[in-house]
């Protein structure tokens, strides 16, 4: 197969897995074999079940309500015994079904920084939950569905302690099978591969987003610690290495074939490392970071997918990471007082309705944030206007018709703005 065969490859990948479909969770009523021994059960990230001579090893366990209806799917095909469970990263929707797959003899197995991680997000559990309702289902839909299914099966959402941490690397063997698994940073400091040696099969799930390839999330829009670019081109060199013939991500099915792999593992580590010298360069050279933001785009050859995370995004969370939050572009940087208010005393001015004129005209000229930006204003000053929620409305439908609809986390925002301001 030539080179420009295996780019066109990794172009499909791109254009077959859009970012907007992560924002409905479907829970298939069996799990499907994805690779030799390995199945899947699908939910907010799948989780996985590897079945060797002595029983089964758990890769994530889903969130706790979730884990109910991966247990039942993964008992019907192997009941156990639950050799060992492993979790790729710490987040809520990997750790939580650990305690209701935990057998006696399990073994739960994580990289040292896992504790750390938890911990992390329990101080922020009340804000993150309220972040959450913007993008994921925390009506608890989904939770009575699958207990309605599975009554009496507790439903808890587990904060686990592994029973083995491990700093770089960690081996073993059970039944037929080995296991190596590899410490990495991706969206989590903790993160980990799950590599089958004997098939040469990585299971990464959101090592790296879960989109594969895509641009990766460097921060993301309901909050998170910021996510370092060096580490993650280590992570990214690390796959390579390990030339994988298959590779398991969190959603969409396994990629299969070394050459198309690391085509895909060669542009992301290609992109990201451009994004990342570009803003280097125009911070050094004094441009400020809303025109890097602007004007750094791609080249062709290194297009990947933004469905996830976006190049613009990245480009400001890789500025703050090296300079802060002071953007030294005014004064006002450094105070409390927020700029809607100083355009709200501006909106009195001019009046209400000669402001809110001026937005409907920008929308209707195809400029829907300079909109937002006066239409906030005027709510500001007038939170029932009805006028001014309707521009909201109307700019935040243009935003997603100008390409606001590709990334799971920009679409979601908007959609929930519509909601919010549709009166």
């Amino acid at each position: 197969m030539t080179t420009s065969d295996i780019e066109q490859q990794v172009n499909f990948l791109i254009n077959t897995r859009p970012g907007k479909e992560l924002l409905e969770h479907h829970y298939e009523d069996v799990a499907y074999e994805v690779a030799p021994n390995i199945f899947r059960s699908s939910g907010s990230t799948a989780a996985y079940m590897i079945v060797h001579e002595a029983g089964r090893i758990i890769v994530n366990t889903g969130m706790g309500y979730e884990a109910v209806h991966h247990k039942a799917v993964f008992d019907a095909i192997c009941a156990g015994p639950t050799t060992h469970i492993l979790t790729t990263q710490a987040h809520v929707d990997h750790v939580g079904g650990v305690g209701l797959f935990r057998d006696p003899e399990t073994v739960y197995i994580a990289q040292a920084n896992n504790p750390a991680c938890q911990r992390d997000d329990a101080r922020i559990a009340n804000l993150r939950y309220q972040t959450a309702q913007i993008w994921f289902d925390v009506s608890g839909a989904a939770a009575q569905r699958i207990a309605q299914k599975h009554p009496g099966v507790p439903m808890r959402q587990d904060k686990p302690t592994p029973d083995v941490l491990f700093e770089d690397r960690y081996e073993f063997s059970v039944g037929n099978l080995q296991v190596h698994l590899i410490a990495a940073t991706g969206e989590t400091i903790d993160s980990m591969i799950v590599f089958l040696p004997q098939s040469q099969t990585a299971i990464i799930s959101n090592l790296l987003g879960p989109l594969f390839p895509h641009f990766p999330n460097l921060n993301t829009l309901r909050g998170d610690r910021y996510r370092f670019v060096e580490p993650y081109l280590e992570t990214v060199q690390k796959l390579r290495d390990l030339q994988v013939h298959v590779i398991i991500p969190g959603r969409h099915l396994p990629i299969q074939g070394a050459e198309l792999i690391d085509a895909c593992l060669a542009r992301l580590h290609g992109a990201v490392d451009y994004v990342h010298r570009e803003t280097l360069a125009g911070m050094n050279a004094g441009i400020d970071v809303h025109t890097l933001m602007n004007d750094i785009v791609l080249p062709p050859e290194l297009r990947v997918g933004q469905g996830y995370g976006k190049v613009a995004w990245g480009v400001r969370t890789i500025w703050e990471t090296y300079m802060g939050w002071f953007h030294l572009q005014s004064s006002t940087e450094l105070y409390a007082a927020q700029p809607i208010e100083a355009m709200g005393e501006l909106v009195q001015l001019i009046g209400v309705d000669v402001a809110c004129d001026r937005a409907e005209s920008l929308v209707a000229t195809g400029q829907p944030v300079l909109a937002v930006h006066i239409a906030e204003a005027i709510l500001c000053v007038e939170p029932n206007h009805e006028r001014a929620a309707a521009v909201m409305v109307a700019a935040h439908q243009v935003l997603l018709a100008q390409g606001g609809d590709v990334s799971f986390w920009e679409s979601g925002w908007l959609r929930h703005q519509i909601v919010k301001w549709s009166r």
